[in-house]
């Protein structure tokens, strides 16, 4: 059996309290990532929408371009900030998600930006599934107002430790995705996703553990800081949950640094004694990691 994580990984998740103002909210993210460095975190996760408030009114005030690649520092402050940051703090470094701009369509995307120890742009993810949803007396949100859907997987390829499927908060509601990454051989399923307080109670501890069954490997969600005073209130509960669906490690709502130490063994383990992967009858119904699978974006 292959070794998925090829040596332990100390991982951090940054469940970040950001406000109106990005230039400040860029100078606190350095703060926490550099503490996680510091205490070993050689991955480091911050949430959706890290560098601003989340909703459809501000995507396009904080939006940044993004490409070509590499920006300027006027087009992308962020990039530049997380390019340092990585650099700086010698660790992976995933930048949650940010609101990009795309002259070129003139479309805005919800985008997360993974970065080297050495401060390259390794690869990028844009939100795939808009979280349009309408739950009668509770919440409606509908991002596909402002944003335009990624289409693509997102595989990370670490080096030193193996390769981490990549999505963005409703993306985890969407088996496939998580799947896709697994098969291809990620040893993570990473999501920095923003529930709320009516989707979060529901689901998000439930979708963590259920992508886990499902693909037997870790999987990691980081919220940002619960924020009553925002007109979008987050669940916060950034956890880790192992490859049999044990909650690792779970942060409460407010802002919280959430640290694991990943073990190949455990995968390993859990695959060996319940072994669904040699199982699947494709003979009975149809391979989702087939050759429609798309790894690129549209140019």
């Amino acid at each position: 059996m292959a070794t998925l994580l090829k040596k332990p990984l100390k991982l951090a998740l940054i469940q970040l309290a950001s406000g109106a103002d990005k230039a400040a909210n860029l100078t606190h993210t350095r703060h926490k990532v550099l503490e996680a460095s510091t205490a070993g975190a050689r991955l480091i996760v911050l949430p959706e929408c890290f560098n601003s408030p989340y909703g459809t009114s501000y995507f396009p005030k904080y939006a940044e371009q993004l490409l070509p690649t590499p920006p300027t520092p006027t087009q992308s402050p962020t990039y530049h900030a997380l390019c340092t940051l990585a650099k700086d703090s010698q660790a992976y470094l995933v930048g949650g998600s940010i609101p990009e701009y795309d002259p070129r369509t003139k479309k805005y995307y919800n985008t997360s930006l993974i970065f080297s120890p050495t401060g390259a742009l390794i690869d990028t993810h844009r939100k795939v599934h808009l979280f349009d949803i309408d739950i009668p007396g509770k919440i409606t949100f509908r991002e596909s107002d402002v944003l335009s859907p990624g289409n693509k997987v997102t595989i990370v390829d670490l080096p030193e430790y193996g390769k981490i499927g990549l999505g963005i908060c409703y993306d985890v509601r969407f088996p496939e995705l998580g799947m896709i990454a697994a098969r291809q051989g990620a040893f993570m399923l990473l999501y920095p996703g923003a529930f709320n307080m009516t989707t979060g109670p529901l689901h998000w501890e439930l979708l963590a553990r259920a992508r886990a069954v499902d693909n037997q490997v870790y999987v990691a969600l980081c919220s940002p800081a619960r924020d009553m005073e925002a007109s979008y209130n987050a669940w916060g509960h950034s956890m880790v949950v192992d490859a049999s669906a044990k909650v690792l490690v779970e942060a409460g709502e407010t802002e919280e640094i959430v640290y694991t130490e990943l073990e190949g063994g455990n995968i390993e383990e859990v695959r060996k004694g319940i072994p669904v992967g040699t199982q699947r009858r494709f003979d009975v119904y149809p391979d989702v990691n087939g050759k429609d699978v798309k790894y690129e974006e549209d140019s």
